[in-house]
């Protein structure tokens, strides 16, 4: 394991470090999220501590280049520092997504982009994907192909976006990829897949670094650059793990992990739509904001759903081991709980919709980062 903890370590230190003087550099370039009545912060905080989460994962994986090819260090038996696959075309090609989504972030805390702009770059980004083989494969029956390419790309837009949705209250978004990301590094290490493994748990220190300035009551927002950085990120390590077993149950894994953000993105969503609202505009009204609303404080809410999401990564676990129709009847269960927890939460609509009840004409909520 000691790869992996220098890896982690180094992500730490670097996003502690970085993060204040990522903070500096938003308030003197004026990318500073505003109060407004949609939002739940009352004073105004600097973005781009996605920024920070960046250059620390990316510190992170130069560190691991360096020791291997500067110093030549093994660690046991593992080939964890293999120089050809941190070099080679899948690394790149995560590289170069990763950082397009960065960038196009950093342009949307500056000045709010179009939602076209920013799907058309979460498009080319899973593209890059396709084109070096980091794509869905598990759909044989399509001789053409096309139907994997579609998931692929739904795939990458739909996690992208589930992360970027779910970054709406202190320490969540940053919390929750801690420990999803910490799941994928123990499914991947289980499993022999080294180079994922030491993604994840450089993404799982960036956001444990971060955590610092960003948990109740958070100094500093990571934007647009953090959460599409990051759900890029974790879509493709899901397309990347690999099990014996992959045809029957473990197709099951990636989702249960990101079970949490895919929740909450599709209860926003069918719900947006219910009442008569654009997808793509902002609200308090995800699942973080219906648990304030049934009597939760802020800190419980967030503390609820990293528990969640534990109890999510543990049943992926399960699934990883488990005969084939044990791990169907665990997804079935997981289902079912969705189903009450979307209908109870459903419920609060008109704590979170508060124009409507008032018989109010609704109008489009503010664009920003943190809906």
């Amino acid at each position: 394991m000691t790869p992996y903890l220098i890896i982690f370590a180094v992500a730490v230190v670097v996003a502690v470090t970085a993060t204040p003087l990522a903070a500096r550099l938003a308030r003197l370039a004026g990318i500073v999220d505003q109060p407004t009545a949609r939002k739940i912060h009352v004073t105004p905080t600097p973005l781009l501590g996605g920024v920070a989460i960046f250059a620390s994962a990316l510190v992170a994986a130069a560190v691991v280049v360096w020791l291997t090819v500067a110093l030549g260090v093994r660690f046991a038996a593992t080939a964890l520092f293999n120089w050809p696959e941190l070099i080679g075309d899948q690394a790149m090609a995560l590289l170069a997504g990763a950082t397009l989504m960065a960038a196009v972030g950093i342009v949307d805390d500056r000045r709010p982009l179009p939602w076209v702009a920013k799907l058309l770059a979460q498009v080319a980004a899973a593209c890059i994907l396709w084109r070096f083989e980091i794509q869905i494969r598990s759909l044989t029956w399509d001789p053409y192909n096309l139907t994997n390419f579609a998931a692929t790309v739904l795939w990458v837009v739909t996690v992208t976006n589930a992360i970027n949705f779910l970054d709406n209250m202190d320490g969540l978004s940053a919390g929750i990829v801690a420990v999803m990301a910490s799941f994928f590094f123990l499914l991947a290490a289980l499993s022999g897949q080294v180079i994922v493994a030491g993604v994840s748990i450089a993404l799982a220190g960036a956001c444990v670094g971060f955590l610092r300035y960003n948990f109740n009551r958070a100094s500093i927002f990571m934007g647009d650059a953090g959460t599409l950085f990051l759900g890029f990120c974790l879509a493709a390590l899901g397309i990347k793990l690999r099990f014996d077993n992959a045809a029957f149950v473990t197709w099951m894994i990636p989702i249960l992990v990101l079970g949490l953000p895919l929740f909450d993105i599709t209860l926003v969503v069918v719900s947006r739509l219910r009442h008569g609202l654009s997808p793509t505009t902002a609200g308090k009204d995800h699942v973080s904001h219906r648990l304030v609303a049934l009597g939760l404080t802020r800190r419980e809410a967030v503390l609820t759903l990293y528990l969640v999401c534990c109890v999510l990564g543990m049943a992926a676990l399960v699934v990883m081991y488990a005969p084939v129709s044990d791990g169907y009847i665990v997804g079935g269960l997981v289902l079912a709980v969705a189903l009450y927890a979307y209908y109870r939460l459903e419920r609060v609509s008109d704590r979170v919709y508060p124009a409507r009840r008032a018989g109010e004409t609704m109008t489009a909520f503010d664009s920003s980062s943190r809906p």
